[in-house]
């Protein structure tokens, strides 16, 4: 008798969590509805969230979604997809942010001759000059 071969946990609570917020539609889920709703610990929830968004959105071509009032959620409009693209990006160029003048300006404050601290806040510079013109 062939054995059924099992998908790999992440993948299996992304399908669980991915089955549940089409079911939701068009509402969201928060994490504790997500949690009822697939029977699911919080950790595998938020695991399944994970491979949702690194390999079920793109391979079902559903873009997901988090607001505070809704909470998780597939939206089917393009003004929805940009605002949450806006504030993932505000969220990377605040950590941006704070790794320059946290670390990088004070490592090149104390040594303004190291080839890397150059490197490194010319480079960066550039990037969060990007990041906070996609976020506007």
């Amino acid at each position: 008798m062939a054995r059924r071969q099992t998908l790999p946990l992440a993948e299996h609570y992304g399908d669980l969590v991915r089955v549940a917020l089409m079911e939701a539609r068009p509402a969201g889920l928060q994490s504790s509805q997500l949690v009822a709703a697939t029977r699911l610990r919080k950790s595998q929830v938020t695991r399944g969230l994970r491979q949702l968004r690194d390999v079920g959105a793109a391979e079902h071509l559903t873009p997901i979604i988090w607001r505070r009032r809704d909470g998780y959620m597939f939206s089917d409009d393009p003004a929805d997809w940009i605002e949450y693209e806006k504030k993932q990006l505000l969220q990377v160029l605040g950590r941006l942010t704070r790794v320059i003048t946290g670390t990088v300006v004070p490592h090149l404050a104390r040594r303004p001759e190291d080839e890397w601290a150059q490197l490194v806040i010319a480079q960066l510079t550039g990037v969060r000059a990007t990041l906070a013109q996609l976020a506007k």
